[in-house]
Protein backbone atom coordinates (compact mmCIF):
# COMPACT_ATOMS: atom_id res chain seq x y z
CA UNK A 1 0.00 0.00 0.00
CA UNK A 2 0.97 3.55 -0.01
CA UNK A 3 3.13 5.50 2.45
CA UNK A 4 0.35 5.13 5.18
CA UNK A 5 1.78 7.94 7.41
CA UNK A 6 0.06 10.29 4.70
CA UNK A 7 -3.82 9.96 4.41
CA UNK A 8 -5.60 8.71 1.35
CA UNK A 9 -7.98 11.05 -0.55
CA UNK A 10 -11.44 8.88 -0.56
CA UNK A 11 -11.26 9.31 -4.77
CA UNK A 12 -7.98 7.51 -4.55
CA UNK A 13 -9.13 4.33 -2.71
CA UNK A 14 -10.48 1.91 -4.90
CA UNK A 15 -7.78 2.39 -7.54
CA UNK A 16 -5.10 2.04 -5.12
CA UNK A 17 -6.27 -1.19 -3.15
CA UNK A 18 -6.62 -2.79 -7.04
CA UNK A 19 -2.96 -1.53 -7.58
CA UNK A 20 -1.99 -3.39 -4.61
CA UNK A 21 -3.94 -6.40 -4.77
CA UNK A 22 -6.79 -6.00 -2.02
CA UNK A 23 -9.98 -7.13 -3.05
CA UNK A 24 -11.81 -6.97 0.44
CA UNK A 25 -11.70 -3.77 2.81
CA UNK A 26 -12.92 -3.45 6.18
CA UNK A 27 -14.26 -0.27 7.44
CA UNK A 28 -12.04 -0.01 10.31
CA UNK A 29 -9.29 -0.72 7.81
CA UNK A 30 -10.85 2.22 5.55
CA UNK A 31 -10.73 4.47 8.43
CA UNK A 32 -7.06 3.70 9.31
CA UNK A 33 -5.87 4.11 5.70
CA UNK A 34 -7.90 7.43 5.27
CA UNK A 35 -7.17 8.79 8.73
CA UNK A 36 -10.60 9.64 9.44
CA UNK A 37 -13.19 9.04 12.01
CA UNK A 38 -14.80 5.58 11.68
CA UNK A 39 -18.15 7.07 11.79
CA UNK A 40 -17.43 9.11 8.34
CA UNK A 41 -16.69 6.12 6.67
CA UNK A 42 -20.23 5.01 5.32
CA UNK A 43 -20.74 8.30 3.90
CA UNK A 44 -17.66 8.73 1.65
CA UNK A 45 -18.22 4.96 0.61
CA UNK A 46 -21.69 6.22 -0.16
CA UNK A 47 -19.82 8.72 -3.07
CA UNK A 48 -17.73 5.77 -4.57
CA UNK A 49 -20.46 3.58 -4.77
CA UNK A 50 -22.71 6.33 -6.52
CA UNK A 51 -19.75 6.24 -8.91
CA UNK A 52 -20.00 3.01 -9.43
CA UNK A 53 -15.84 2.57 -8.12
CA UNK A 54 -17.01 0.30 -4.93
CA UNK A 55 -19.62 -1.88 -3.68
CA UNK A 56 -20.31 -3.21 -0.17
CA UNK A 57 -21.42 -7.37 0.24
CA UNK A 58 -21.63 -7.10 3.67
CA UNK A 59 -22.16 -4.55 6.57
CA UNK A 60 -19.18 -2.84 7.13
CA UNK A 61 -17.19 -4.19 4.00
CA UNK A 62 -15.95 -2.83 0.46
CA UNK A 63 -14.93 -4.35 -2.30
CA UNK A 64 -13.38 -1.82 -5.54
CA UNK A 65 -14.68 -2.46 -8.50
CA UNK A 66 -12.22 -2.61 -11.61
CA UNK A 67 -12.69 -0.53 -14.66
CA UNK A 68 -13.77 -3.41 -16.38
CA UNK A 69 -16.72 -3.71 -14.28
CA UNK A 70 -17.56 -0.50 -13.24
CA UNK A 71 -20.86 -0.98 -15.66
CA UNK A 72 -22.14 -3.97 -13.57
CA UNK A 73 -22.05 -2.01 -10.14
CA UNK A 74 -19.73 -5.09 -8.91
CA UNK A 75 -17.43 -7.90 -9.93
CA UNK A 76 -18.59 -10.84 -10.72
CA UNK A 77 -19.69 -13.44 -7.59
CA UNK A 78 -16.37 -15.59 -7.84
CA UNK A 79 -14.04 -12.74 -6.69
CA UNK A 80 -15.79 -12.37 -3.47
CA UNK A 81 -18.08 -15.34 -2.54
CA UNK A 82 -15.44 -16.33 -0.20
CA UNK A 83 -14.40 -13.65 1.81
CA UNK A 84 -18.02 -12.50 2.33
CA UNK A 85 -18.89 -16.30 3.51
CA UNK A 86 -15.55 -15.70 5.97
CA UNK A 87 -17.06 -12.27 6.89
CA UNK A 88 -20.26 -13.75 7.73
CA UNK A 89 -18.67 -16.89 9.52
CA UNK A 90 -20.99 -19.00 7.64
CA UNK A 91 -19.98 -22.75 6.10
CA UNK A 92 -20.49 -22.45 2.06
CA UNK A 93 -20.22 -24.05 -1.45
CA UNK A 94 -20.91 -22.77 -5.01
CA UNK A 95 -23.52 -25.23 -5.91
CA UNK A 96 -26.04 -26.06 -8.60
CA UNK A 97 -25.50 -24.78 -12.12
CA UNK A 98 -22.65 -22.58 -10.70
CA UNK A 99 -20.53 -25.53 -9.39
CA UNK A 100 -21.56 -26.67 -13.40
CA UNK A 101 -20.72 -24.35 -14.70
CA UNK A 102 -17.13 -23.66 -12.75
CA UNK A 103 -16.80 -27.85 -13.75
CA UNK A 104 -17.45 -27.71 -17.45
CA UNK A 105 -21.11 -28.36 -17.88
CA UNK A 106 -22.07 -24.56 -19.27
CA UNK A 107 -25.32 -25.74 -21.79
CA UNK A 108 -27.60 -23.27 -19.65
CA UNK A 109 -25.46 -20.55 -17.93
CA UNK A 110 -26.99 -19.92 -14.72
CA UNK A 111 -28.99 -16.34 -14.10
CA UNK A 112 -27.51 -16.21 -10.35
CA UNK A 113 -24.54 -17.39 -8.90
CA UNK A 114 -25.63 -19.96 -6.24
CA UNK A 115 -24.31 -20.42 -2.97
CA UNK A 116 -25.01 -23.67 -0.50
CA UNK A 117 -24.68 -22.56 3.29
CA UNK A 118 -25.78 -24.62 6.40
CA UNK A 119 -27.88 -21.48 7.52
CA UNK A 120 -30.85 -19.81 5.68
CA UNK A 121 -29.80 -16.38 3.85
CA UNK A 122 -31.59 -13.73 1.89
CA UNK A 123 -30.29 -13.80 -1.34
CA UNK A 124 -28.54 -10.27 -2.26
CA UNK A 125 -27.89 -8.33 -5.40
CA UNK A 126 -25.14 -5.76 -6.55
CA UNK A 127 -25.41 -4.60 -9.75
CA UNK A 128 -25.97 -6.76 -12.32
CA UNK A 129 -24.71 -9.96 -9.78
CA UNK A 130 -27.24 -11.73 -7.70
CA UNK A 131 -26.35 -14.56 -4.95
CA UNK A 132 -29.40 -16.79 -4.61
CA UNK A 133 -28.48 -18.89 -1.36
CA UNK A 134 -29.79 -22.24 -0.79
CA UNK A 135 -30.13 -23.72 2.94
CA UNK A 136 -28.96 -27.35 3.00
CA UNK A 137 -28.51 -28.20 6.54
CA UNK A 138 -25.97 -31.42 5.84
CA UNK A 139 -23.91 -29.27 3.43
CA UNK A 140 -21.30 -28.12 5.52
CA UNK A 141 -20.10 -31.87 5.83
CA UNK A 142 -20.32 -32.78 2.31
CA UNK A 143 -16.63 -32.50 0.17
CA UNK A 144 -15.50 -29.38 -2.43
CA UNK A 145 -12.97 -28.71 -4.23
CA UNK A 146 -11.17 -25.51 -3.72
CA UNK A 147 -11.06 -23.33 -6.85
CA UNK A 148 -8.40 -21.03 -7.97
CA UNK A 149 -9.99 -17.17 -8.22
CA UNK A 150 -8.67 -13.82 -9.93
CA UNK A 151 -8.72 -12.98 -6.13
CA UNK A 152 -7.56 -16.05 -3.88
CA UNK A 153 -9.80 -19.44 -3.67
CA UNK A 154 -13.57 -20.52 -3.72
CA UNK A 155 -14.98 -23.81 -2.55
CA UNK A 156 -17.20 -25.53 -4.95
CA UNK A 157 -19.16 -28.56 -4.73
CA UNK A 158 -17.44 -31.61 -6.19
CA UNK A 159 -18.97 -32.51 -9.37
CA UNK A 160 -20.84 -35.61 -7.82
CA UNK A 161 -22.18 -33.62 -5.08
CA UNK A 162 -23.20 -30.77 -7.99
CA UNK A 163 -25.28 -33.79 -9.40
CA UNK A 164 -26.77 -34.88 -6.58
CA UNK A 165 -28.03 -31.40 -5.51
CA UNK A 166 -29.84 -30.66 -8.82
CA UNK A 167 -31.30 -33.96 -8.81
CA UNK A 168 -32.15 -33.23 -5.00
CA UNK A 169 -33.70 -30.16 -6.10
CA UNK A 170 -34.49 -29.64 -10.01
CA UNK A 171 -35.86 -26.26 -9.85
CA UNK A 172 -32.75 -24.76 -8.78
CA UNK A 173 -31.26 -26.44 -11.86
CA UNK A 174 -34.36 -25.76 -14.42
CA UNK A 175 -36.26 -28.39 -14.30
CA UNK A 176 -35.41 -32.08 -14.57
CA UNK A 177 -34.74 -31.87 -18.78
CA UNK A 178 -31.64 -29.38 -17.62
CA UNK A 179 -30.08 -30.98 -14.86
CA UNK A 180 -30.17 -34.34 -16.95
CA UNK A 181 -28.44 -32.33 -20.05
CA UNK A 182 -25.70 -31.18 -17.48
CA UNK A 183 -25.43 -34.70 -15.82
CA UNK A 184 -24.34 -35.83 -19.84
CA UNK A 185 -22.54 -32.95 -20.03
CA UNK A 186 -20.58 -34.28 -16.75
CA UNK A 187 -20.49 -37.36 -18.06
CA UNK A 188 -19.16 -36.43 -21.79
CA UNK A 189 -16.31 -34.53 -19.64
CA UNK A 190 -15.18 -37.48 -17.39
CA UNK A 191 -15.60 -35.13 -14.46
CA UNK A 192 -17.74 -37.80 -12.58
CA UNK A 193 -16.40 -41.00 -10.68
CA UNK A 194 -18.55 -44.22 -9.62
CA UNK A 195 -16.42 -44.33 -6.07
CA UNK A 196 -17.57 -40.56 -5.33
CA UNK A 197 -20.97 -40.88 -6.47
CA UNK A 198 -21.14 -44.11 -3.84
CA UNK A 199 -19.48 -41.97 -1.05
CA UNK A 200 -21.74 -39.02 -1.91
CA UNK A 201 -25.08 -41.09 -2.32
CA UNK A 202 -25.16 -42.14 1.54
CA UNK A 203 -25.20 -38.21 2.27
CA UNK A 204 -28.95 -37.95 0.69
CA UNK A 205 -32.43 -39.44 0.41
CA UNK A 206 -32.16 -42.79 -0.84
CA UNK A 207 -35.00 -41.34 -3.14
CA UNK A 208 -32.71 -39.15 -4.41
CA UNK A 209 -30.39 -41.73 -5.25
CA UNK A 210 -32.79 -43.62 -6.77
CA UNK A 211 -33.63 -40.32 -8.98
CA UNK A 212 -30.03 -40.02 -9.93
CA UNK A 213 -29.05 -43.77 -10.81
CA UNK A 214 -32.02 -43.24 -12.43
CA UNK A 215 -30.73 -40.22 -14.72
CA UNK A 216 -27.43 -40.90 -14.96
CA UNK A 217 -28.10 -44.25 -16.76
CA UNK A 218 -30.20 -42.54 -19.27
CA UNK A 219 -27.20 -40.41 -19.61
CA UNK A 220 -25.16 -43.27 -20.58
CA UNK A 221 -27.43 -44.13 -23.33
CA UNK A 222 -26.93 -40.75 -24.93
CA UNK A 223 -23.10 -40.21 -24.03
CA UNK A 224 -22.18 -44.08 -24.65
CA UNK A 225 -20.06 -43.37 -21.24
CA UNK A 226 -21.51 -45.38 -18.05
CA UNK A 227 -20.24 -45.02 -14.39
CA UNK A 228 -23.04 -46.16 -12.67
CA UNK A 229 -22.14 -49.46 -10.51
CA UNK A 230 -24.38 -52.33 -8.91
CA UNK A 231 -23.53 -50.96 -5.46
CA UNK A 232 -25.14 -47.41 -6.35
CA UNK A 233 -28.17 -49.74 -7.08
CA UNK A 234 -27.90 -51.20 -4.38
CA UNK A 235 -28.44 -48.18 -2.20
CA UNK A 236 -31.28 -47.14 -4.61
CA UNK A 237 -33.06 -50.72 -3.88
CA UNK A 238 -33.10 -49.84 0.11
CA UNK A 239 -36.20 -47.78 -0.47
CA UNK A 240 -39.17 -50.70 -0.76
CA UNK A 241 -41.79 -47.93 -2.08
CA UNK A 242 -41.28 -47.03 -5.52
CA UNK A 243 -39.95 -43.79 -6.03
CA UNK A 244 -41.95 -40.92 -8.91
CA UNK A 245 -38.86 -39.40 -10.84
CA UNK A 246 -40.83 -36.19 -10.75
CA UNK A 247 -41.50 -35.65 -6.88
CA UNK A 248 -45.29 -34.50 -6.40
CA UNK A 249 -45.98 -35.59 -10.06
CA UNK A 250 -48.36 -38.24 -10.84
CA UNK A 251 -47.90 -41.59 -9.28
CA UNK A 252 -48.12 -43.55 -12.73
CA UNK A 253 -45.95 -44.53 -15.06
CA UNK A 254 -43.45 -47.19 -16.28
CA UNK A 255 -41.78 -48.58 -13.66
CA UNK A 256 -38.06 -48.71 -13.78
CA UNK A 257 -36.58 -51.83 -11.96
CA UNK A 258 -33.18 -51.57 -11.32
CA UNK A 259 -34.06 -48.07 -9.85
CA UNK A 260 -37.26 -48.46 -8.33
CA UNK A 261 -38.30 -45.42 -10.00
CA UNK A 262 -41.69 -44.38 -11.58
CA UNK A 263 -41.01 -42.73 -15.01
CA UNK A 264 -43.91 -40.45 -14.76
CA UNK A 265 -42.89 -37.83 -16.72
CA UNK A 266 -40.64 -36.94 -20.12
CA UNK A 267 -37.43 -35.75 -20.02
CA UNK A 268 -35.46 -34.54 -22.84
CA UNK A 269 -32.07 -33.32 -22.63
CA UNK A 270 -30.80 -30.85 -24.63
CA UNK A 271 -27.59 -32.57 -26.18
Amino acid sequence: MADTTLALRASDLPDELIAHGRHWITLPEVAELLKVPKEQVPALMARLKKKRQIFSPSRGAYVPIPAEFRSWGAVPATRFVDQLMHQLHHPYYVGYLSAAEIHGASHQRPQVFQVVSTVQMRNRAFGRVTLEFIKDSDSGSRPVVVVNTPTGTMRVATPEITVFDLVASPRHGGGLSNVATVVADLLSLGRLRSENLIDAAVTYPVSVVQRCGWILDQSSLLTGMSIVTDRLAEIARERVEPTPLEAGGRRSGRLDRRWNVVVNTDIEPDL
